[in-house]
């Protein structure tokens, strides 16, 4: 398997296309409307194999996986299987892109005309942070970081599939608000960047290390509104402003790791 960047990342893209482009001729869809855990259209067949290689690399990690071990878990010949996937990369990607039908980026949360900038934050926010919260989501994220410095393809698939989606839909929304006066940045990426790690604070990173406590509706909602009122005081316009919000008070143990 290749590690140097420029070869991975052209392998990864083929593998990638391939997974895609046969997505698009058998009528799948790897959309994120936030519908389902998966899309109606995946056949019978691709799911067997996508939930025996989720499992694999869940119990064992990426690296130790082989295709003949989800060939056999997913009773399927190897022929199958790379009819399906034309690599593990291919698979990994897969698995991101389908629990990408709970993402965050729907396009009713980014509508082109903003009365309340805050309001519409919040409800990015919301969406964005009890996903990430997911132990879906975060048993993925798992994966790819633990593995990733070992498999470079790895980590381009769960970021290109996963959090440069999102990165990609906010930041274009955000060049929307700033031709109309709402969002004053010179620079959208760095402020979608900023609102991607307001959000990712303490209580992302405790429950990412499945410390305790669980974290309270209570919290993530003081998590999402401090993140936008401190957001839209660094990027928001006078007419995007408006006024601050009053957020919720957590009650914190004192010691929330014991």
């Amino acid at each position: 398997m290749a590690t140097t960047g420029a070869p991975v990342k052209g392998k990864l893209n083929r593998s990638v296309q391939f997974t895609l482009d046969r997505g698009n001729r058998t009528g799948q869809s790897t959309g994120m409307d936030g519908a389902s855990p998966l899309p109606t259209e995946i056949s019978p067949k691709h799911r067997q194999i996508v939930q025996a290689a989720e499992a694999l690399f869940l119990a064992h990690g990426y690296g130790a996986v082989s295709m003949d071990a989800v060939a056999r878990l997913a009773c399927v010949s190897k022929a199958t299987l790379y009819a399906y996937f034309a690599s593990k990369d291919a698979l990994f990607a897969s698995i991101v892109a389908e629990k990408g039908c709970l993402s965050p980026v729907i396009e009713e949360l980014f509508p082109d005309t903003v009365p309340d900038l805050r309001a519409a934050l919040l409800a990015i926010g919301q969406r964005m942070l009890r996903f990430l919260l997911q132990e879906r989501t975060l048993s993925i994220l798992r994966i790819a970081i633990a593995e990733s410095a070992r498999f470079p393809e790895l980590g381009h698939a769960f970021y290109e599939n996963g959090p440069q989606k999102f990165c990609y839909r906010f930041r274009t929304w955000l060049e929307t608000l700033a031709a109309q006066g709402l969002v004053q940045t010179p620079d959208t990426l760095i402020a979608t960047h900023q609102f991607m790690a307001l959000l990712r604070s303490d209580v992302f990173l405790r429950t990412s290390l499945a410390l305790p406590p669980p974290a309270s509706d209570t919290e993530i909602d003081e998590t999402v509104t401090s993140a936008v009122e401190t957001w839209v005081r660094a990027f928001g316009s006078k007419e995007g402003q408006g006024s601050a919000l009053d957020p919720p008070r957590a009650e914190r143990p004192l010691d929330p790791i014991t």
